[in-house]
């Protein structure tokens, strides 16, 4: 049986940022797939239906996600739109699922709106499908960190990551939550994150401790 991880990157990245992540669950034995779409320029909804077509075209029996912030966001429209997918599980990394108050700052003058571009419908400002699908969901939030949120918006519940508050990912649908010392981006980096991921995807738990 062969099992594909797909990892699913976040607003204004490319995918790059993810190969610390897609390098060290590699190395525990995934086999990983990189997934791009354009951020800012795309709804998250139309960038589920890139998404479903990338998933189509994969040869695997199980195929499991892996998404960043607002790539978890595209995954919530992908069952959404497609529930019957392969089997697998998925795991958010620092994924605003309730909506995020920094994003809400940055809308707030044009001087700053328009860098949001379009994942704000249905997306970052809120009204985002909620999950589910019949399948194990895990959550990494980051609770240190400093980023555009503790810059740009004041009003970001604390703990938090620097850009999304510990807050805005919990819900009762997630099956594990795990809270993490790390930013909204450095959680990508980190091995302890990585071999958490793992464990989940392994057996639908975190069993890695947080440092």
């Amino acid at each position: 049986m062969r099992e594909v991880v797909v990892l699913v990157h976040g607003m204004w990245m490319i995918g790059l940022e993810m190969s610390p992540l897609r390098r060290r669950l590699a190395a525990q034995g995934f086999e990983c797939r990189q997934f791009r779409y354009p951020s800012v320029l795309a709804t998250p909804e139309a960038s589920a239906a890139r998404l479903e077509h990338f998933l189509r075209s994969m040869d695997a029996d199980v195929v499991h996600l892996v998404a960043h912030s607002l790539g978890g966001l595209v995954v919530l429209h992908l069952f959404e739109r497609s529930p019957m997918q392969r089997p697998g599980r998925v795991v958010m990394l620092g994924t605003p699922i309730n909506g995020s108050r920094t994003a809400a700052c940055f809308a707030r003058t044009p001087l700053t709106r328009w860098m949001l571009g379009r994942c704000t419908r249905r997306g970052l400002l809120g009204g985002a499908p909620r999950w589910k699908a019949a399948r194990e969901l895990g959550m990494v939030a980051g609770h240190r960190g400093f980023g555009i949120g503790t810059v740009f918006c004041r009003a970001l519940d604390h703990p938090n990551d620097g850009t999304v508050a510990v807050s805005e990912t919990r819900a009762p649908e997630i099956n594990a939550h795990l809270s993490v010392p790390y930013g909204h981006f450095t959680m990508l980096w980190s091995q302890h994150v990585a071999e958490a991921v793992g464990a989940f995807l392994k057996t639908g738990d975190f069993a890695a401790e947080s440092p």
